[in-house]
């Protein structure tokens, strides 16, 4: 597993983690859910855990909020052993993909709610939850009805109502996957202003790539059970640490080959120069990693490595033109440009034309 520090994270090493894993697993019998897990999440950072359905994540949220029990391992939460504990034991609160609102009672009351429960005084949860909601900006709906809120205002009370009991850590199971696009794309700003503000440290689940990279400070990319990569936004997606990280975080071509010699030699195709490799050796199989974005299409540089080949099909999709380049039978590359105001729609490449296309060498990844 790669991990990196960031900002957040270096508070780590002067105080407790928000939330340590230690080795964790859980198991169904002779099938891990997750397996030897161990993860630092730092006060105050933004977190995710992100990865295809049934990866598990869901389940180690679940093992954090005391709604799961691990088989094997602790979970420490602000350097406290709490793995024994029930949920109300634990300083934490969850927001489900459902939130989980109550119909019958107004957003005021939705928000109180746990408040009440806890036996806090009337004038002090009056104030907290007038304080909550004017920041997430509900102030004047606290006399609604859940049911007659869109789904953005409903993912807003039940944030507020998590949030309004001040929890430790905050988690968060894919809170946005219910709303359209474009306001899950304006949710996930606010979402991040929010945790900033308050500071609490936010656990956040989800399957979406973009969300992650948008969000977080650190993400884990986890892969059947396991964290195949932890780190930074930008650590995971220019520098994927394994061929499953850079085929899930968003689109990279990965085209097979040998490495010899400071190149990768594809099967029935050409030879690609990528420089020596520390911790390739000659004769290995590994994967040519090269994200679509980064192959230039035409004006190339020198040092850029250059190939030929022909264009399969041309994909326009408004801000983006998406280009299929075979380089050799079965071996095709993918190629993004930006529409911009100097792209016209006669300056495109059509299908069956022959290019060269090129990337700077900082750019290519070898895997194994």
């Amino acid at each position: 597993m790669t991990t990196t520090t960031t900002t957040a994270a270096l508070a780590a090493t002067d105080t407790a983690s928000a939330v340590r894993l230690e080795s964790i697993s859980k198991s169904y019998g002779d099938s891990f859910a997750v397996r030897d897990l161990t993860l630092d999440i730092a006060p105050g950072e933004f977190f995710s855990l992100l990865g295809p359905s049934g990866c598990g994540k869901t389940t180690s949220l679940r093992m954090i909020g005391g709604f799961t029990d691990p088989t094997d391992g602790t979970i420490l939460l602000g350097g406290e052993d709490v793995t024994a504990l029930p949920p109300n034991k634990r300083n934490v609160n969850t927001v489900f993909q459902s939130y989980a609102l109550f119909d019958h009672l107004s957003v005021a009351d939705n928000v109180a709610f746990g408040l009440k429960r806890a036996g806090v005084g009337r004038t002090e949860i009056r104030e907290r939850v007038a304080g909550m909601l004017e920041r997430v900006q509900l102030g004047s709906l606290a006399d609604r009805k859940p049911h007659t809120l869109s789904g953005g205002q409903r993912q807003r009370v039940a944030l507020a109502r998590a949030l309004v009991n001040r929890p430790q850590v905050l988690l968060l199971d894919e809170p946005l996957a219910a709303l359209d696009l474009k306001l899950r794309r304006q949710m996930q700003v606010e979402l991040k202003q929010i945790q900033r503000e308050i500071g609490i440290t936010f656990v956040f689940v989800t399957h979406d790539q973009d969300e992650a990279l948008t969000m977080s400070d650190r993400v884990a990319v986890m892969n059947e059970g396991r964290v195949e990569q932890c780190g930074t936004p930008e650590d995971v997606y220019e520098r994927p640490a394994s061929r499953f990280v850079a085929s899930f975080m968003g689109t990279s071509n990965l085209v097979p080959g040998t490495y010899r010699a400071g190149e990768v030699v594809v099967e029935g195709g050409p030879a690609l120069p990528v420089g020596p490799r520390a911790g390739v050796s000659d004769g290995s199989r590994v994967s040519l990693s090269v994200r679509p974005e980064k192959i230039w299409l035409s004006d190339l540089e020198p040092g850029m490595t250059r190939v030929n080949g022909v264009v399969r099909e041309t994909v326009y999709s408004g801000p983006t033109t998406t280009y299929l380049i075979e380089l050799a039978p079965g071996i095709t590359l993918s190629v993004l440009e930006q529409n911009t105001d100097r792209s016209r729609m006669e300056d495109r490449w059509s299908g069956g034309e022959s290019v060269e296309i090129g990337w700077r060498p900082e750019h290519c990844l070898v895997l194994d």
